[in-house]
């Protein structure tokens, strides 16, 4: 079975394809024609990876979290995505297609955002490269995430809020495609995460690879092995969690776990956990799992995370679901702040609302003292003290 990439009309089994306006066809096109032999090229790895070693700070630390596992009686390492440039993983695949955009020429990028990092991303790689930024923010997510606004507008970019709907993550990402059904020949949508029509999934998750690449390279110079016994991530549209997963996928012997928001209970109408609540549908551009009506229409999510807070979850991680890949939880809003400040005190790291969703796993699953789980701190935690001051 092939869970790591799609096949050529980007299905990954059941789910993904691409669902698009026919003004949108000239732009993906272009990019399912031309992204693969673009990344791929010589001139371009070499470009992009040395920005990732000397811009973003990678390989970021395997760290060995001694008092979290004397408390779990395992053994914990964090992947420390939360150290890299701009404080999350978004900066390997934002770096990632703004350099691809660059190649295809163009002078435009746009992008929506949740949480902010994906947006600071982006509006950090435009700043770089030279290129004009425009965000998509809900306008709720404004209010919740205004350190990271602040540092778009910083950066250069211009930050649009989204006024319709829940005015969150999904509400951006219309916005996004509706900005970019008007401006197909100078713009490059830099979708976050591994959700949009194909080659987005499979795009985001090559840029994100680069976590189970160094996880794999960094357990076997700590502990002699390749390998562990389980990866977890959380899960909203998925990006951290396609990366940490994506060398693994393949590996039998190694157990994957994904988070999702359950907000205040799968059962409670206010949740985003997808796996749990979502059945077959097309969410901006592609088929996979969505919270929807019986007639279609999307059920508003709800997570106190602003990254999770979606109604849908990638192809790539529905077919790990579907086909019982990979092992979904459902995290509830207080059992992600009760992990967030535990980690705090035991290891002094402060983690992002959405890594603390991966973190609560280690409540909800017994592990063996001789296993070796790795769990990807997605990002640090800056973004959501005015939400942990409030919950102190």
């Amino acid at each position: 079975m092939n869970y790591k990439n799609p096949d050529q009309n980007g299905y990954y089994g059941e789910f993904g394809g691409a669902f698009i306006p026919e003004m949108l066809y000239p732009n993906v096109e272009e990019l399912q024609k031309n992204y693969l032999e673009i990344i791929e090229s010589e001139e371009f790895q070499a470009e992009y990876q040395d920005l990732l070693k000397n811009y973003v700070g990678r390989a970021t630390p395997l760290y060995f979290a001694k008092n979290l596992s004397n408390q779990y009686k395992t053994n914990i390492y964090l992947k420390r995505e939360d150290l890299n440039h701009t404080g999350a993983h978004k900066i390997n695949n934002a770096l990632g297609q703004v350099l691809l955009a660059k190649r295809l020429g163009k002078t435009r990028i746009i992008a929506e955002t949740g949480a902010g990092q994906h947006g600071v991303a982006t509006a950090t790689a435009c700043a770089l490269l030279g290129l004009k930024c425009i965000v998509y923010m809900g306008e709720v997510d404004i209010q919740r995430q205004a350190p990271n606004v602040a540092r778009m507008k910083m950066l250069g970019a211009e930050v649009v809020p989204a006024i319709s709907g829940s005015k969150t993550l999904k509400d951006a990402v219309n916005e996004a495609l509706r900005d970019w059904i008007n401006n197909p020949v100078t713009t490059h949508y830099v979708i976050g995460s591994v959700v949009g029509p194909h080659p987005f999934p499979d795009l985001v998750a090559r840029f994100q690879s680069v976590i189970s690449k160094e996880i794999r390279e960094q357990l076997h110079e700590q502990t002699g092995r390749e390998n562990p016994d389980y990866v977890i991530a959380c899960v909203g549209g998925g990006s951290n969690a396609a990366g940490t997963f994506y060398h693994f996928v393949e590996e039998e012997n190694v157990k994957i776990i994904a988070a999702e928001a359950g907000g205040f209970g799968v059962e409670s109408g206010k949740s985003a956990a997808t796996t749990f609540l979502g059945t077959l549908g097309v969410l901006h551009g592609s088929k996979s799992l969505v919270m929807q009506t019986r007639d279609g229409q999307i059920i508003e999510p709800h997570s106190i995370s602003a990254g999770l807070d979606y109604p849908g979850i990638g192809p790539f991680h529905a077919h790990l679901f579907k086909e019982k890949r990979a092992e979904f939880f459902s995290i509830n809003d207080d059992e992600a702040l009760k992990s967030a400040f535990e980690l705090t005190k035991l290891e002094g790291i402060i983690p992002a609302l959405e890594s603390s969703h991966a973190l609560a796993v280690l409540d909800k699953k017994k592990f063996d003292e001789n296993d070796i789980v790795v769990i990807c701190l997605s990002g640090r935690g800056d973004k959501d003290m005015e939400t942990y001051l409030a919950n102190l």
